[in-house]
């Protein structure tokens, strides 16, 4: 029933038990497509090491197949500062480990279905699990994080792939690399910006795509988030968890799972007027589109 278009196995909290559970779970809500997205430019075989440890281990055979059958994966590089200041040597070994995995295509779930996550990050937060500090960030690592971003664009062109956009904090830099490559093809993931600047990446042909966060709101802010979710048209609207990060509303403050995605649908649908499997009906039928399935 419930798509779910970005969760991490690669992080150790979904590793183990922890990921063998998720897997059980989206398996029994009978998932349609699960999205496990790269962030180094070499991490794809570790991710996919992970997820078949966490299949092999669940109990139930039919589970277990469904959840090869709805699994992904995505290969790109998130722009910390060291990608950043090395990015010619990672995207060498990044499009060596795409040209590697797609000799590999004996299982569908190991295919690679678009490049990211990647993009622009200005959001300074020295103290989080990025320890993103504005100090670093001099011209020619913010030059460089764009380069990083452009490249990855046109990398994404020249293997027909979609592409999974992290942007925040920086929407202006994000759309002017956009408009550089001119290639306007994926997702905003955990789109965190207002009316505007949505009708700029739609206006282009992406999707947006809303997480946990989007659950948040306080009361000062609910209408902001309301308008702007009637406003994405149903035929560019995603779901997704971001997990282990951003839990939502009631699971706030806890380690994210894909499972959650559920409670994302909750709140999305009742402020559509629709119904969490009708919301569904339609990411699914976006998901398709979108991945070419």
């Amino acid at each position: 029933m419930f798509s779910d278009t970005h969760f991490h196995f690669e992080h150790s909290v979904q590793r183990g038990a922890d990921g063998t559970a998720a897997l059980c779970a989206m398996a029994e809500q009978d998932c349609f497509f699960a999205l496990d997205v790269g962030t180094k430019c070499d991490d794809l075989p570790a991710r996919q090491s992970s997820v078949e440890a966490a299949i092999a281990q669940m109990p139930d055979e039919r589970l277990a197949a469904r959840a090869r059958e709805f699994m992904r994966f995505t290969a790109g590089i998130w722009p910390d500062v060291n990608a950043i200041h090395e990015r010619d040597n990672h995207l060498a070994r990044l499009q060596k480990m795409i040209a590697s995995a797609s000799c590999d295509d004996k299982t569908l779930h190991r295919k690679i279905v678009a490049l990211g996550e990647c993009g622009i990050d200005h959001h300074w937060n020295p103290d989080g699990v990025d320890g993103r500090r504005e100090d670093d960030f001099d011209q020619k690592t913010y030059t460089g994080e764009r380069e990083l971003f452009e490249a990855q664009l046109d990398l994404a062109r020249r293997l027909s792939l979609p592409v999974i956009v992290h942007s925040r904090d920086a929407f202006a830099d994000t759309m002017d690399c956009i408009k550089n490559v001119g290639y306007d093809n994926g997702i905003i993931h955990c789109y965190s910006y207002g009316i505007d600047e949505a009708r700029a990446f739609l206006d282009r042909g992406w999707y947006i795509a809303f997480g946990g966060a989007v659950t948040y709101n306080k009361k000062a802010r609910l209408e902001a988030v309301q308008n702007l979710l009637r406003f994405i048209p149903a035929d560019r609207l995603l779901c997704e968890t971001d997990s282990p990060y951003l839990a939502p509303v009631p699971m706030r403050g806890t380690v994210n799972t894909p499972a959650n995605v559920k409670y994302v649908y909750d709140f999305i649908a009742a402020t559509l007027g629709c119904t969490p499997a009708a919301l569904s009906d339609t990411v699914d039928k976006n998901i398709r589109r979108i991945f070419k399935l």
